[in-house]
């Protein structure tokens, strides 16, 4: 058995223990939590900061992580995902070298699951022998063209069927963004999972203005982005509703739903999905906002409509480090009416619900084994450019 103590613990599932002890197994299995002052001293590892679980990365593109410092910032979505799409000329030795050492970042940074993205099979072997658990949603698109969604849906089956989903590891097929998702391919995969309740989906949503704009009225940079690529969309015909209309419309509201970004985001638009589903979470990725598109979401419009939040990184090709402890810093620094144990909420339990995985993580819980880090906070919890995080377990 080991005895943990600092000046705060936080169960997150429970009220802050001041000079807490979390009790823990030879596994990391929690045994209990209590107060300093039912142990003897000598018994005790104590040490100066609080305690909180292991951080939930549910957002993050470790496949990409070969790209760190490729994309210039501040050009906003489109250009960058140009880049992105055009960014071909690596060696798969140097891809596999740059998500090894993606992995072992989050591990250090004290992430003990993520909800990873992938369009290819090169993040597979290193999922497999990670001490993170994984839950990989094998991402769609076929830029609305109706006719292509079998091809499509057949193409990265060879993907789906390919990443693990062992040693607690999960996998979904999901779209990658309603700007990029035909009805026939929302309709294959939504078949996919059609009888399981039990599994999360991702799409990413509202990332920028254009993409409401196209779904509206037809307009804005998504027409030049389309042309760049020499794909037609005379077919597409605009909704004149904002882009999470549409993919709620193909979706399964039983299935929990991420919503990644959502920098533009409205309250009626969260008021819409709620109505549709009581089983959607908002992924923000603060530090990707900012290198793209110079903007965060309006936190205010979420806690306003008791929105379920979760944080996640994004890859390497749109931030700086792998770090939920980032992201947090930087959502104080811009937002910081957001008190800091509801951002620690977002960052460990609502991620592991999210992923399915909160009998295991996201929480001190007897029984669970959520993994243990250490801030150097004080007692005002004041997140700074000086916080850091040790994993303790």
């Amino acid at each position: 058995m080991r005895k943990i103590s600092a000046d705060c613990v936080f169960p997150v599932s429970d009220a802050p223990i001041q000079n807490g002890v979390i009790t823990v197994d030879h596994h990391g299995k929690i045994v209990k939590t209590d107060h300093r002052d039912q142990h003897a001293d000598a018994d005790l590892e104590i040490y100066s900061g609080v305690l909180v679980p292991g951080f939930v990365n549910t957002h993050c593109h470790l496949e990409l992580s070969h790209m760190l410092g490729a994309a210039p910032t501040g050009t906003g979505l489109l250009p960058f995902l140009k880049t992105v799409v055009n960014h071909r000329d690596v060696s798969p030795k140097d891809i596999q070298k740059a998500i090894q050492k993606g992995d072992r970042d989050m591990y250090k940074n004290g992430i003990v699951a993520v909800g990873d993205i992938s369009n290819k099979l090169d993040t597979a072997d290193t999922k497999s022998d990670s001490p993170i658990r994984y839950y990989t949603f094998i991402e769609m698109f076929d830029f609305l063209q109706e006719d292509w969604a079998q091809k499509t849906f057949n193409d990265y089956s060879i993907v789906y069927n390919g990443q693990s989903n062992q040693n607690g590891n999960r996998k979904s097929a999901v779209p990658h963004a309603p700007y990029t998702v035909s009805k026939n391919l929302f309709s294959l995969l939504k078949n996919v999972h059609e009888n399981n309740d039990d599994c999360t989906i991702s799409i990413h949503n509202q990332e920028t203005v254009h993409e409401d704009n196209f779904f509206l009225s037809k307009t804005g940079d998504f027409l030049k982005f389309y042309e760049a690529f020499k794909i037609s969309i005379d077919a597409f015909q605009p909704t004149k509703k904002t882009s999470i209309h549409y993919a709620i419309e193909h979706m399964n509201p039983k299935h929990r739903t991420l919503f990644v970004h959502n920098t533009m985001t409205t309250p009626v638009d969260i008021q819409k999905a709620h109505a549709w589903s009581k089983n959607i979470y908002w992924v923000t990725c603060p530090n990707a906002n900012l290198y793209i598109e110079n903007r965060l979401p309006n936190y205010q419009h979420f806690l306003d409509n008791q929105a379920r939040m979760t944080i996640g990184t994004d890859s390497l090709t749109s931030n700086w480090q792998l770090s939920v402890l980032e992201e947090m810093k930087t959502i104080a620094q811009f937002q910081s009416y957001i008190p800091f144990e509801m951002m620690l909420e977002w960052a460990t339990l609502n991620g592991a619900k999210a992923l399915g995985f909160d009998k295991e993580i996201g929480s001190f819980e007897v029984g669970k084994t959520p993994g243990i880090n250490l801030l150097n906070l004080k007692k005002d919890l004041i997140l700074s450019e000086k916080t850091k995080v040790k994993r303790i377990i």
